[in-house]
């Protein structure tokens, strides 16, 4: 789309009022909790799905190892092979078809993504250019830094285009519109600061989203309490961004002092830095507890504005809170509630939980999905312990597992009631509540099992995504690789490894780093 339209586009979005854009949000969440009192947002079933991100690199099948570098993803991919459009040119995204929690929807649920990721390898296959599914990229396209790429903009008619965002006047919107000042539009992390005059560098992190779907929608709150209470160990299970694109770190920074320093999901960081304002209330954050359901309706319209664009309503049910969703898409905590549904029918309220980065393998993404379902499904209809764990503690464990993964000190509560941060004892609980879950939605023991073997040998042997790219580099600079190729090898190693695991096998398939 040229530059022009999308300022066009972008500018008429914003043609909005704060003050009314919130009156229509207000009288909608009324209208909203109306309906989940009603019953009309509960369903009998649990009901599970997934968001899944991507982003694209060089294939170069004829190399000994693929080049790497970031490519633009093209944009008939995303038209016909149930993609859609991410922040950037680079990105793809997919939602799965929303499933009930048993063994079937959650192999329908593998199938599909199985299916149509195939479908999309081979479409942009030709083209030399493959999807990974990885926490965060580290080589930047060729003929560019890092840096360039996620800065570059041209100004239209006062509107800030970011060169490399998608041409979606939503994502442009971030930055240009009044409220879009809010945003922080720059990255920090250890040894890393960069500015920028959109929101183009959250584009650096991709991710995956599962969802909960709550039987009775009054019940959120204690299926949203104890997502938070799970959200620090499962967190430090996935781990899969601990280094950022060598060209951003500091120019005196030490290689040893990086690796010292790295953080085993600096994904956090970059969204959090890239979407709050440092001056202001976090938008991106750890939430807090809800006590009712009406209450976490009311956190979504008191949340800080962000982007406002005039919405047609529609005739469809949930077109009856249009404004009302819009906003929930800025309301960016790492857990929040969703209440969506194109008709009464197919009305639902969900938990989406977004702390976790894209894993290594289909079976690995799997396995968060199922873990996390069958720890909402037992610990709310069983009443675990967990629930007491006090908030402040939960907020500390879960910062605590964006520093050190499993190497973290966590405090849990376990289902006799103890209070331990002993790791073996906390993952014995949590896989052990995992199971009861999923046996409860009628899987068989060894079919529970099997979904959450690829996270118990990560909890077993202390191996994450993170640690084996981070043993990676530093295996290479004691053979004398200087730090940028350290982290270039490891990445392609990375995309080596998926390439071989994607569709079968897990990242308990890959060998420990060897010499490099």
């Amino acid at each position: 789309m040229p530059v022009d339209d999308i300022a066009t586009a972008t500018a008429a979005s914003l043609d909005i009022g704060v003050e009314e854009f919130q009156r229509r949000v207000r009288e909608e969440a009324e209208d909203l909790k109306s309906a989940v009192h009603d019953g009309t947002f509960d369903h009998p079933q649990a009901i599970v799905g997934l968001e899944y991100e991507f982003y694209a690199v060089v294939d170069d099948a004829g190399a000994v190892e693929p080049d790497g570098a970031l490519m633009r993803v093209p944009r008939r991919v995303l038209d016909y092979i149930g993609f859609e459009k991410e922040l950037g040119m680079h990105n793809a995204e997919m939602s799965t078809s929303p499933q009930p929690l048993n063994e079937h929807g959650l192999a329908a649920q593998e199938a599909e993504i199985a299916a149509r990721l195939r479908a999309a390898q081979a479409e942009v296959g030709v083209e030399r250019m493959r999807l990974i599914s990885d926490g965060m990229w580290t080589i930047p396209p060729a003929g560019a830094t890092t840096a360039e790429y996620l800065t570059d903009s041209v100004e239209y008619e006062g509107i800030t285009i970011a060169t490399n965002l998608s041409p979606d006047p939503r994502y442009h919107a971030l930055s240009n519109s009044p409220q879009g000042e809010l945003a922080g539009k720059r990255l920090e992390g250890p040894h890393v600061s960069l500015s920028a005059d959109t929101v183009m560098p959250q584009s650096l992190i991709t991710s995956i989203q599962p969802h909960f779907q709550v039987p009775i929608a009054e019940n959120l709150p204690t299926y949203f309490r104890y997502a938070l209470r799970v959200a620090a160990p499962l967190l430090a299970l996935g781990v899969n961004s601990p280094l950022y694109p060598p060209d951003l770190y500091d120019e005196d920074a030490t290689a040893e002092r990086i690796l010292a320093d790295a953080r085993m999901e600096s994904r956090i960081d970059v969204f959090e830095t890239t979407m709050n304002d440092p001056g202001g209330e976090s938008k991106v954050r750890f939430p807090a507890d809800v006590e009712t359901v009406d209450e976490a309706i009311d956190r979504i319209v008191e949340d800080p504005p962000q982007a406002l664009t005039d919405v047609e309503r529609g005739t469809r049910f949930d077109h009856r809170f249009a404004h009302l969703g819009h906003k929930r898409g800025t309301y960016w905590r790492w857990v929040r509630p969703v209440f969506e549904g194109a008709t009464p029918s197919e009305a639902n309220a969900r938990v989406e939980f977004r702390p976790l980065p894209a894993q290594p393998t289909i079976r690995d993404t799997i396995a968060f999905q199922a873990a996390f379902a069958g720890l909402l499904r037992h610990m709310a209809t069983a009443d675990h312990p967990a629930a007491r764990l006090d908030w402040q503690v939960a907020h500390d464990n879960f910062y605590a597992a964006v520093r050190d993964g499993l190497d973290a000190e966590l405090v849990w509560i376990t289902a006799g009631g103890t209070e331990t941060s002993r790791t073996d004892e906390i993952y014995d609980d949590l896989f052990a509540a995992a199971m009861d879950g999923l046996r409860a939605r009628g899987l068989s023991e060894s079919t529970a099992k099997e979904y959450l073997q690829p996270l118990r040998y990560r909890a077993t042997h202390r191996r994450t995504p993170a640690r084996w790219k981070l043993d990676r580099v530093r295996r290479a600079i004691e053979d004398g690789t200087d730090f940028e190729e350290a982290v270039y090898r490891a990445q392609r190693r990375y995309f080596d490894r998926q390439r071989e695991t994607l569709f079968r096998g897990s990242f308990v398939d890959w060998p420990a780093p060897g010499r490099a």
